[in-house]
């Protein structure tokens, strides 16, 4: 026997709560903040740590933080086609926190464990003890997962955010909130986390990087209920490939300069051919069997 619905008191019944809105604020935002204080705390020392613990010269110390940083910028970009085209938001952020704790928890290992660690030269010293190649290639393959995973929350985080809004005026105070949050754990991170660790030890530092990490993935998903999930739309990327491969396809069609022959969006009326970038004009020509080769579903 089902349950009736239940009653406001009016007589009418109540609709479940629906997801999104305000109540996700506090997951979305500690989620920001205790993974802005996981990667910074690392990032920020980043340089010390190679030259003091790996023996590693300053210039090529000063190499490798700049290619975190610069992947840092590239990596969101790419975790945004993916999750606008196939995977959503919710999905890409997840996976992103764990391969991100995944580099973290195995930064201190290296901090932790001597063996994964070369032993220093002794003063004075003409020789010193082979470095193992296998104590690079973990160090090199934490700092590749915990940059990989901080690159595909950056972009996705805060969308994922925005998107729980449907006021435009909730989502300018949502993002105001998010980047001050941002801003301020990264400024925690630069020198609460780095003084523990020039002063504490590395191995007090990383984990606590670690910890942060693992509180910020639960508390996301902790807030799983709650999230409104907007489903993958398609890349803007993807529909210009098609517009490329149209035009190969149809590039010995003759142009008509009538609108009439042309595909244009639902509310467009017909137009003349555009005089800007011309060689793409015969993308957007209706010719037989378009709908079977191109796959043209909206024209």
């Amino acid at each position: 026997m089902e349950a009736p619905p239940l009653s406001s008191g009016t007589g009418e019944a109540q609709l479940p709560r629906r997801t999104g809105g305000w109540i996700t604020f506090p997951f979305i935002i500690a989620t920001t903040t205790c993974l802005t204080l996981a990667f910074g705390g690392w990032t920020s020392n980043l340089i010390v740590y190679l030259i003091k613990e790996f023996d590693m010269e300053s210039i090529d110390a000063a190499q490798i933080y700049n290619l975190v940083n610069g992947a840092g910028s590239l990596i969101p970009v790419v975790a945004a086609i993916i999750a606008d085209s196939f995977l959503g938001c919710f999905s890409i952020i997840w996976i992103s926190s764990i391969i991100s704790l995944l580099g973290t928890i195995l930064l201190g290992l290296t901090a932790t464990l001597d063996s994964l660690r070369p032993k220093p030269c002794e003063v004075g010293s003409t020789s010193c003890t082979p470095k193992p190649k296998v104590q690079f290639v973990l160090l090199y393959a934490a700092i590749v997962l915990a940059t990989l995973g901080n690159g595909g929350l950056r972009s996705t985080l805060s969308t994922m955010g925005a998107n729980q809004f449907d006021k435009q005026k909730d989502e300018g105070i949502f993002f105001n909130w998010f980047f001050f949050f941002t801003y301020g754990s990264s400024v925690v991170a630069t020198t609460a986390i780095v003084y523990v660790e020039d002063n504490v030890s590395w191995k007090a530092g990383f984990f606590i990087c670690v910890a942060a990490n693992v509180l910020g993935s639960a508390i996301f998903l902790l807030g799983t209920r709650y999230y409104t999930n907007s489903k993958p739309e398609g890349s803007p990327f993807t529909n210009l490939a098609r517009v490329v491969v149209a035009n190969i396809r149809k590039r010995k069609v003759a142009i008509s300069f009538t609108g009439q022959h042309f595909y244009h969006g639902p509310k467009s009326t017909s137009v003349a051919p555009s005089k800007t970038f011309r060689f793409l004009n015969h993308a957007a020509i209706k010719s037989e069997g378009d709908s079977k080769k191109l796959k043209i579903s909206n024209p």
